[in-house]
């Protein structure tokens, strides 16, 4: 197994511990979250970048890295909702983008079809990837003491912590660029599932 390949499958296991602790007692459960899961964001990047690099593309990397993506953001965003730090709505539209998409690649691997994933794909995946940060990083800096404080507890343009309107403004463009993305994805492969209507 080639080592982007490797990095997917440890994209699983950070998401597995990430959810783990996210939902423990232990202390600072939330800042070992953050680094679960941001050491899960470097490995999605990293993956693509060497197999881009390398050529070390394979079938598996190309349905499995995605795959991984969706398993890792939704569980984060899902897990949110319980704890309430994102609305309902808004995991509802980007689980539903994920799943549909995830139908279609299944649908078109059954016509020995594989659909790669796209750049408004990838872009939707960093911008939700910055939103579940930001949401940790919102949750947990106050715990890191004068140094959370100072980097993360200062108002800009409102009254309010910077990190505050800045994680407010990363859900919205995380849900707006997931529903955009999963209609052109949708729009541009329809010739893969319109004929099974």
């Amino acid at each position: 197994m080639n080592l982007p390949n490797r990095l997917t499958i440890s994209r699983f296991l950070l998401t597995v511990a990430f959810l783990i602790v996210m939902f423990s007692r232990i202390r600072y459960h939330e800042t070992i979250a953050l680094v679960l899961f941001s050491l899960a964001g470097i490995s999605d990047f990293l993956d693509g970048e060497i197999a881009r690099r390398r050529k070390l593309i394979t079938n598996f990397g190309i349905l499995m890295d995605p795959l991984a993506d969706k398993i890792m953001v939704c569980s984060a965003f899902i897990a949110f909702v319980g704890l309430k730090w994102i609305p309902a709505w808004m995991v509802v539209v980007i689980v539903s983008r994920e799943l549909a998409i995830t139908g279609l690649r299944l649908l078109a691997a059954s016509k020995n079809v594989v659909l790669a994933a796209e750049g408004y794909g990838k872009h939707k995946t960093i911008s939700q990837i910055v939103a579940i940060i930001s949401i940790l990083v919102l949750a947990s800096y106050q715990q890191w003491g004068t140094i959370g404080t100072t980097v993360f507890g200062f108002s800009l343009i409102t009254s309010q912590p910077w990190v505050n309107w800045f994680t407010e403004l990363a859900k919205w463009v995380a849900v707006t660029l997931t529903f955009i993305s999963g209609w052109l994805y949708l729009w541009r492969n329809r010739a893969n599932y319109l004929d099974d209507l």
